[in-house]
């Protein structure tokens, strides 16, 4: 699943596609309306690809908790806009058993089940696996081994 460059920005609803980067700013664009806006480096920035869900033993990364709605869901969306909290904790023990009660608060599983749908909803949820790059010293080194294997 590509969550790169999938940003959520706080004081902002929905989540934003990065756009292009500057000193003390980036500038992002809504996957809602596909506006262009500022964001400063003094907001709340947090990549989809970083977030990840505590359970009693370990991290599950966000694209593994999405992966585990999208099979669930069949591909569809999760619940509905006006689930109650009780639904929401239902649905998160179906999804994640065991996740850990005292750290993922329902204001968590609410932004978790949106972004879903977010992404959902503008078929941004993919399972391909991202293609390897190779930086230019692993090249340089696999150029190097294979004129001296040549030789």
């Amino acid at each position: 699943m590509f969550l790169k460059g999938i940003l959520s920005i706080a004081g902002y609803s929905g989540l934003f596609k990065l756009i292009s980067q500057g000193k003390s700013t980036i500038i992002v664009e809504s996957l809602e309306d596909k506006k262009r806006m500022p964001a400063y480096a003094s907001s709340k920035i947090s990549a989809l690809e970083d977030i990840a869900i505590f359970t009693d033993e370990k991290e599950v990364a966000l694209k593994d908790v999405f992966k585990i709605i999208h099979k669930q869901q069949n591909g569809g969306p999760a619940l509905h806009s006006k689930f109650t909290d009780d639904e929401l904790k239902k649905f998160f023990v179906e999804i994640l058993p065991d996740y850990d009660r005292k750290k993922v608060y329902v204001s968590d599983m609410k932004k978790v089940i949106n972004w879903y749908n977010i992404l959902q909803k503008h078929d941004l949820i993919t399972f391909e696996e991202e293609p390897e790059k190779k930086d230019e010293t692993t090249e340089e080194v696999e150029k190097a081994e294979e004129t001296a294997d040549n030789k």
